[in-house]
């Protein structure tokens, strides 16, 4: 099976620039996207339609254009679940898993910290972000004792300092904190692989530029877009890519190759 997944930075946005030959040319059977900046009454007409894809989404009900999530799937799921456990974070529209019978597909768009009050001081939305790592790794646990795990999406996190530029200056920056690093560590920890690190154990590779400083052209960028998948499934990954040919957004897709 193929998967790709991109943050788009607003679906509508996206859509208007007519980009979307770029990675359809990959012809994913699972196309997920983060940051869709849906209001709540749109949830009922999705923007985006491809033929013999079926799309499942989420968006944020406490905040107007905001976060944002979905999944578009030609291999119907058993079930698809909006949040984690009791649907908490769904309020953000911030997850979706989706239950393909011999797996979990899981959907994600990590929070972001936010920005730093001073700069010597952690981001202000840290500790909620922490809540949710903790969150995120107990209902992993339940749902790995079920069937293997690929999640994938937009973790807010740039784990080693292969993963971003310029890792000197952004020590207390978001998505590059210690507790941000060392909260992947321990979802890996748990019986997970990051699958591009598997396949290209030495490759800087970004998957994100800020849309100030020409970061793009500079290539001054981070790694925050990742496919994880259980232990078990690892010998099965056949390719984990940054798609840095595609455009239209402050990330690129990313993709995976699993012969399951």
């Amino acid at each position: 099976m193929r998967f790709i997944s991109f943050n788009v930075n607003s679906i509508k946005a996206y859509l208007g620039k007519n980009l979307t030959e770029q990675w359809q040319k990959y012809h994913p059977d699972v196309f997920s996207m983060e940051e869709l900046k849906l209001t709540e009454k749109e949830h009922k007409d999705f923007p985006f339609q491809m033929e013999g894809y079926t799309p499942y989404w989420t968006v944020s009900k406490v905040k107007k254009g905001y976060a944002g999530v979905a999944v578009l799937t030609k291999p119907q799921p058993v079930k698809v679940m909006y949040g984690l456990e009791g649907g908490k974070y769904d309020d953000e529209g911030r997850v979706i898993i989706a239950d393909y019978g011999k797996f979990y597909f899981i959907e994600l768009y990590v929070p972001n910290s936010g920005e730093n009050p001073t700069p010597k001081e952690k981001p202000k939305r840290l500790p909620y972000r922490l809540v949710f790592e903790e969150d995120l790794r107990n209902e992993l646990v339940k749902l790995k004792k079920e069937k293997p795990i690929i999640l994938t999406g937009d973790l807010n996190v740039a784990h080693e300092e292969i993963d971003l530029k310029n890792p000197d200056s952004n020590h207390n920056s978001a998505g590059f904190t210690d507790e941000e690093r060392d909260a992947f560590s321990k979802l890996l920890s748990l019986g997970f692989v990051d699958t591009f690190r598997l396949l290209h154990p030495n490759e800087a590779k970004y998957s994100y530029w800020s849309y100030r400083f020409h970061a793009r052209e500079k290539n001054a960028g981070w790694r925050l877009d990742y496919f994880v998948v259980s232990e078990e499934l690892k010998d099965k990954v056949k390719a984990s890519e940054i798609l840095n040919d595609c455009y239209g957004s402050d990330h690129c897709p990313i993709l995976l190759d699993i012969d399951l």
